[in-house]
């Protein structure tokens, strides 16, 4: 798949990434000299706007830090191209990629992951964490995702601007974007790729950004199927109602107000899941419409 054939946008949201910023885009313009290259500005307090200027890339500048997953949501509705690309300005992302993925992209699917490596990731605990997401996400569609959390991704831009609204402005849209296009019914694909050293400091905070890292569990729940989340934790409380009814009965010959709760938590949480799904549906029918 060409990249002037198609109309290629390359979008990278940035924030303080100036130095990283001047060594990426003269790679990025040597692989892809046609493709239109936007640099979202999420607020930056360094020479990333000087940067951007002295290599006549597209400048978008928020006026504030709005977050990663906003960032990606402006340069999207700002890009031109029908097949977008996004890749992050810490530099960890090869550009000499976008051809394999584009690659890819061209047999027939809507998005391809660029598919970091255990060793790629940027420390033991992201590592261990990503891994938890990959094996629960993978669970909850039934096909094997490599890489939930990974920024770098080739996708049709008619298909991504669709769950628009779905994204969130922080770190978890990757996540987001990945289980709409499967709950849609749309064809994902993983190419595995090698991640390089990040230049300068992180912006994620281990402590705050673990904590909304947890909530992803529950997004994908409720994002592709909120039964496969909610049953389970259903029949939880109806194990232990039952189980503490058997106790009490065989003990004491009594159904205690404990078993009661536990009976009335399970039909509660499996109504709620089971509200939760109907209006799921209604939210893709929506966008594939």
């Amino acid at each position: 798949m060409d990249a002037d054939e198609v109309g290629l946008s390359i979008v990278i949201p940035a924030k303080n990434e100036a130095a990283n910023l001047a060594r990426l885009i003269p790679e990025i313009r040597a692989a892809m000299p046609d493709a239109e290259l936007i640099v979202v500005d999420d607020g930056s307090t360094d020479d990333t706007r000087e940067v951007c200027l002295a290599h006549f890339v597209r400048l978008v500048r928020l006026p504030y830090s709005m977050g990663n997953g906003a960032a990606i949501k402006t340069g999207a509705r700002h890009a031109k191209g029908k097949i977008l690309v996004f890749m992050d300005g810490d530099g960890q992302h090869d550009p000499a990629d976008i051809t394999r993925l584009l690659a890819k992209l061209g047999e027939g699917y809507a998005m391809v992951v660029g598919a970091r490596s255990f060793g790629s990731q940027a420390s033991l605990g992201r590592g261990l964490a990503n891994g938890f997401y990959n094996r629960l996400a993978s669970w909850m569609v039934g096909h094997r995702i490599e890489d939930l959390t990974s920024g770098y991704r080739v996708v049709h831009a008619d298909k991504f601007r669709d769950f628009l609204h779905l994204l969130p402005n922080g770190f978890s849209y990757p996540t987001t974007i990945t289980m709409a296009l499967f709950r849609a019914g749309y064809p994902v694909a993983y190419l595995p790729i090698k991640a390089r050293r990040r230049e300068g400091k992180s912006h994620i905070q281990p402590i705050r950004d673990g904590l909304r890292f947890l909530l992803i569990i529950f997004r994908i729940g409720t994002l592709y199927s909120p039964l496969k989340l909610f049953a389970p934790i259903s029949l939880t409380f109806f194990a232990f109602g039952l189980g503490q009814y058997a106790y009490t009965f065989l003990t004491s010959g009594r159904f205690t107000n404990m078993s009661a709760l536990m009976f009335t938590t399970s039909i509660i949480i499996f109504l709620i899941g089971l509200v939760s799904e109907q209006i799921t549906n209604l939210v893709y029918k929506t966008a594939k419409d």
